[in-house]
Formats: C-alpha cells, sequence, structure tokens
C-alpha cells in the first residue's frame, strides 16, 4: 500500500520542499507546481519508494511509476501547448498552462461549461491518455480559454489533431507505413 491508515493523504505535509523528488509537475524547481489530488498520489508514491531499499524490486517498481506518470503529465502538457501554438497563442501557451494554488476561476458561470468541455475533451479527444484521470489544473486552462473565447476552437483543433481512435485502430496504424 501507498498509503498508511488508509488514508491517501495522510503523508502528505502542509508546505513541500521545491526540489527535484518533490516536484510534481515536470520540472524541477516549477512554478506552475500545485497540490491538487494527482500531485498527492504521486508524492504520497514519492514518499514510499524513498523509505525503500534502492536495491528492492519494489523499488524500482515504484521509481518506475513514477517516471511513467511524469512523462505521461510532460506529454499531456505538450500536446495542450502544441493546439494552443496552433490556435495563435505562441508567446501565451506557457502562461496559459500554468497554474498555480492562486489560481482562480475567471468566472463561476464558466465552471460548469469549463467542465463540459474538459470532459468533453477527455471522451471524444486522445488529448489525454486512456488511462488518465482529468486533472483540476486543465479546469483552470480551460475556463482561461472560455474567458479568450477560443474554447470551441481549441475543442475542434484537438479533435482534429488528437481525433478518438478506438481502441483496435492503434495497433492497425502503427504497422501501416508512413505516407
Amino acid at each position: 500500500p501507498l498509503c498508511s491508515n488508509n488514508n491517501p493523504y495522510a503523508s502528505f505535509g502542509a508546505t513541500l520542499a521545491r526540489d527535484e523528488e518533490q516536484n510534481l509537475w515536470s520540472t524541477p524547481h516549477d512554478v506552475t507546481h500545485t497540490e491538487a489530488d494527482d500531485d498527492r498520489v504521486l508524492y504520497n508514491m514519492i514518499v514510499v519508494r524513498n523509505q525503500l531499499d534502492k536495491d528492492s524490486e519494489e523499488w524500482q517498481k515504484l521509481n518506475y511509476d513514477i517516471y511513467t506518470l511524469r512523462q505521461t503529465r510532460k506529454e499531456v502538457r505538450s500536446r495542450w501547448k502544441h493546439i494552443l501554438e496552433d490556435l495563435g497563442f505562441q508567446k501565451e501557451a506557457d502562461s496559459l498552462l500554468s497554474v498555480t494554488k492562486l489560481s482562480i476561476i475567471s468566472d463561476s458561470q464558466n465552471m460548469s461549461k469549463a467542465r463540459d468541455i474538459l470532459l468533453k475533451l477527455s471522451e471524444e479527444t486522445n488529448i489525454f491518455p486512456t488511462s488518465w484521470e482529468l486533472s483540476e489544473r486543465y479546469l483552470f486552462v480551460v475556463d482561461r480559454l472560455i474567458a479568450l473565447d477560443a474554447a470551441d476552437e481549441f475543442f475542434k483543433m484537438a479533435s482534429m489533431v488528437y481525433p478518438k481512435r478506438p481502441s483496435g485502430d492503434r495497433a492497425d496504424e502503427s504497422q501501416k507505413a508512413p505516407q
């Protein structure tokens, strides 16, 4: 088990040092770090891994899982950035994707629309991996896109660039020769 006392947040401290091991988003000293639920899960994995013997099989498995989760997050962020840049937000893409503990929803009336669009992105595109649990981080990003009147265009672009394919199509596609 990753957590003691069946509480997944039991080992999560009120504040975290911002070194490479405890940075939960992408790079060391990442200012966009937030202590969201998905960050807590990763943090707990890091805590448990650091308590294990580095030569143990459990340490290696946890280390691999941590690396994989971080790489997946980087890939998702890269996909979002790619679409934002294609929509003309080349200079603003990084700031649109930056979410901190101080980030707020611009308009509470946008919250349900932002959730709907995020869910639609998850269900109708491959912008998120199949096993991805929706991150609150992207709710803030969608809210910003709504405020910029660019959320619908973002969805359209995501649908074209990362179309949803049935799981069987992926294997067939990888065997096809590049055109």
